[in-house]
């Protein structure tokens, strides 16, 4: 997530809350470029990435009134970024698996079709890499990755210095990649959002 912030970003997703579409509008103008970075990272494609800014704060519009709730906007619009992304990504997945099921029919194909995985099974093997991590490295991981904090903060919050929890990182990611090879077929355009 991006360093700057709103300064009056509680008020105005209050205000968005109960419809007002200037303070979404504001919102918007802020965070799109984010939105828009983030998502061509996730899908390396603009074109997916402009898709995303508008169906990202479509959903943010549409979902509004859950806005009160939502304790880290920052937290909450990369998750939602992200989320979509993989998404995309597995809709892309099952387009092109599609397309060679069309064009080639051989067992061995079709077992690899078969152990390609889709997002509910990466994210299975996922949460069981990320039980398996040691406390510092799920504590940084969750910290970093789910809540959407920047090594610095996640620093503070653990009471070690940035390059310590670089180091939690790179191992925590280690172990996940590692977890993924031994139950899974790998799938590197997934792997490439989970472990970005």
């Amino acid at each position: 997530m991006q360093n700057r912030q709103l300064k009056n970003e509680e008020e105005l997703l209050a205000r968005i809350a109960v419809g007002d579409q200037r303070a979404f509008t504001e919102v918007f103008d802020f965070y799109q470029r984010y939105v828009y970075d983030y998502g061509r990272k996730l899908t390396k494609s603009e074109d997916q990435a402009g898709e995303i800014v508008q169906d990202v704060f479509l959903k943010i519009w549409l979902n509004r009134e859950k806005l009160n709730e939502v304790k880290s906007f920052g937290a909450y619009l990369n998750r939602v970024v992200r989320n979509h992304s993989l998404n995309i990504i597995r809709k892309l997945a099952q387009d092109a698996r599609s397309a060679t099921q069309l064009k080639i029919h051989n067992p061995e194909s079709e077992n690899a079709t078969d152990k390609t995985l889709d997002y509910n099974e990466s994210n299975r093997i996922l949460t069981q890499a990320i039980e398996n991590l040691s406390p510092q490295q799920r504590t940084a991981y969750t910290l970093c990755h789910i809540e959407g904090l920047k090594y610095e903060e996640v620093a503070k919050k653990m009471n070690v210095s940035s390059r310590t929890v670089q180091a939690h990182m790179h191992q925590a990611l280690k172990h996940i990649r590692e977890h993924f090879n031994k139950h899974a077929l790998t799938y590197p355009a997934l792997f490439a959002v989970l472990f970005k």
